[in-house]
């Protein structure tokens, strides 16, 4: 669709800065003293009417069904309910029963991580956070995104997704994600004091990694569950992906 659109743009450019410059070279007062005081030209006035009308429908076709298919999503292996909140996010699994709170870490936070044995670029400053959402490798996942203050905007940009969380309101999206990684993402809409500070951090682990996960978040074990994304960081160590694409510094 965008490469379409563009051919449209550049042609529709090309021809009027040529239509320009005949008029300035054949219409000029040396070269066309004596003007016409032709007012109306019926065809001419049909034409560029009727030609920017096919344009237009020409780029509202795929653009329909562009947009039926953005709403269109597969089905779900997983439902995530993020809900933003000033400022932190927190990750609700409705099938699973479990929800996770994470808070940016600060500086001596970060330090204590990897002195626990946390991969340092793993933990990135300002994007690596206390409790991070972990989502199987190879499964479609869905995004649900609301708020429980201001406007928010649940963005991971190596996902593809960005979604504005609203307050009293459900948004929708969905990812698949194909390797194996850490994924970071910020809140992308202007939402107060501390919106620069409220990352996400999404760790995609095998699915046995994931289920492990998920039942020591069930048994309320935290220790545990913080021992199996350690040892998922330890076994990803070298292959971080931050939100930008770029290795963490």
């Amino acid at each position: 669709m965008y490469d379409f659109v563009n051919i449209i743009i550049v042609a529709i450019a090309v021809f009027v800065a040529l239509l320009m410059l005949y008029v300035m070279f054949r219409f000029n007062e040396r070269s066309n003293p004596v003007p016409s005081k032709v007012t109306h030209n019926t065809v001419l006035e049909v034409a560029w009417t009727v030609i920017p009308i096919l344009i237009l429908v020409a780029i509202a076709i795929p653009s329909f069904k562009l947009l039926y298919f953005q709403y269109s999503f597969p089905p779900p292996d997983l439902t995530i309910k993020a809900v933003g909140h000033t400022w932190n996010w927190s990750h609700e699994y409705p099938d699973q029963g479990i929800n996770v709170d994470s808070v940016m870490m600060r500086d001596n936070e970060r330090e204590d991580a990897i002195k626990a044995g946390m991969p340092a670029d793993q933990v990135p400053r300002n994007l690596a956070v206390d409790n991070e959402v972990l989502v199987p490798v190879n499964k479609v996942v869905h995004v649900l995104a609301t708020s429980t203050d201001v406007i928010h905007s649940w963005t991971i940009p190596s996902f593809g997704s960005k979604v504005d969380a609203v307050p009293g309101r459900i948004t929708a999206t969905w990812f698949k994600a194909m390797k194996e990684g850490i994924y970071f993402g910020q809140c992308s809409e202007l939402c107060g004091k501390d919106h620069a500070f409220m990352p996400i951090a999404m760790r995609v682990v095998k699915e046995p990694v994931f289920d492990a996960w998920v039942a020591a978040l069930k048994a309320r074990d935290k220790k545990k569950a913080r021992e199996i994304i350690r040892n998922a960081a330890l076994d990803l160590d070298g292959a971080t992906r931050t939100a930008d694409t770029r290795p963490a510094r």
